[in-house]
Parts: structure tokens; C-alpha cells; sequence
């Protein structure tokens, strides 16, 4: 990952306690970090009309979230996936992606995985793409978790943490939104409600962008 500053937002109306873990495997990329937001209820989806890259970028950091001061292709990486195979990040151009780094062992990460599958269940036709990436654990520990709590999103292996140090996960749960282009919109850092009204109506900004 490119050295880029995210700005953070400190405001008062969206800070919240960041739950987060430290990973087992430090990151090689020193990232801001931001804090999450929960919220309540999900939504029902609807037709939205395409914001502006700045009505989108306004959106982003009024959701909590950072945002690149400049524009970031999200550098490509291959793992493999829990169902098997070699997958790549940029196997998803044209998708929007939430790429999402996380661990079993993590309290803050199992909290939101819930919500990451709801919000896959509503939006995943419509062009969304749930990628979550497990630092460095056994495949049959992700694969007993993945199944007890039925997740159907995409979820690959990252074994030595490479990806992850790359990446700056430096705490987990750590979220990217990717658009459609391959370029970074958004990182959060801490366990969030992804389901919540506000979160699908941003989500759905996000899906009707150029």
C-alpha cells in the first residue's frame, strides 16, 4: 500500500469509541486511525441518484469514516479463498468492494460479521462485494467460524500476514471501501453496525457513482 494520509474526522457528531484489536502481526503501513460509529436499524433499499465525487467524499466523512487526501489505487494482492482457489483484489473491478480485515479471535470482528452479511443479503446484487481477510489463522478455525455463523461473503486467507502489513491493518476489525474503478474511497477502523439505515443509504450513494 502507498504511504497516503487518511484524514480523520474528530467532530463531535461522529465520534465514537473505536472497538478494536491489536493483530498478532504488526503492519507495515502507518495509517490514522478513525472511529466507528454504530448504528440502529437497517433500511429498505431504493433508488438513489448518483452523487458528485465531492457530495460522495462529504457523505464518507460525515459517516465517520477517513478518506485519502488524494486519490489511491488500491494495490492488488492474491490469496487464497476459504472455499478454495487462488482470488485476486482486482477480480472485483467493476464491483464496489468492502474489503474487510479481521480474525476468529477478535471480539469487535465477530460483533460486526453479522451485520457484513445483511448487508451482502441487500445490496450484494446490485453490484456489492464483502471480501474478508483472516490474518493468520488455521483454515479450519476460519472454516468452523464461517459456518457456525453462516456467512456467505467472500473470505480469503491471509497466512503470514503479508496482506494485512501491507494494508496497515494495524488493529482489527479494519474496513476499505473500494469503488468500482479499483480506487480507495474510505477506511474505518473499529467494529460497526454496516447494516444500519444511515450505512445502507451510504452504501447505495456509493453503488449508483460513475
Amino acid at each position: 500500500m502507498k504511504k497516503t494520509i487518511f484524514l480523520s474526522i474528530t467532530g463531535a457528531a461522529v465520534l465514537a469509541a473505536v472497538a478494536s484489536c491489536a493483530p498478532r502481526a504488526e503492519g507495515a503501513s502507518p495509517m490514522a486511525t478513525v472511529a466507528a460509529q454504530p448504528a440502529a436499524a437497517a433500511a429498505t433499499t431504493g433508488t438513489v441518484p448518483a452523487a458528485s465525487s465531492e457530495e460522495l467524499r462529504d457523505r464518507l466523512i460525515a459517516a465517520g469514516l477517513s478518506v485519502p487526501k488524494e486519490p489511491i489505487a488500491a494495490d492488488d494482492f492474491e490469496l487464497t479463498s476459504l472455499a478454495g482457489g487462488k482470488v485476486k483484489l482486482s477480480a472485483y473491478r467493476g464491483r464496489v468492494v468492502f474489503l474487510n480485515f479481521w480474525a476468529t479471535w477478535c471480539p469487535p470482528c465477530r460483533a460486526e460479521m453479522p451485520s457484513m452479511e445483511r448487508l451482502r443479503t441487500l445490496l450484494g446484487a446490485r453490484g456489492l462485494e464483502i471480501v474478508a481477510v483472516d490474518l493468520q489463522e488455521p483454515k479450519n478455525t476460519v472454516q468452523k467460524f464461517v459456518k457456525e455463523n453462516s456467512l456467505a461473503f467472500t473470505v480469503l486467507l491471509d497466512a503470514n500476514g503479508a496482506v494485512g502489513g501491507a494494508w496497515g491493518a494495524q488493529s482489527i476489525p479494519t474496513t476499505y471501501l473500494i469503488d468500482r474503478r479499483g480506487s480507495i474511497l474510505a477506511r474505518s477502523v473499529g467494529s460497526r453496525e454496516w447494516d444500519s439505515a444511515d450505512m445502507v443509504a451510504l452504501f447505495e450513494t456509493i453503488l449508483a457513482a460513475e
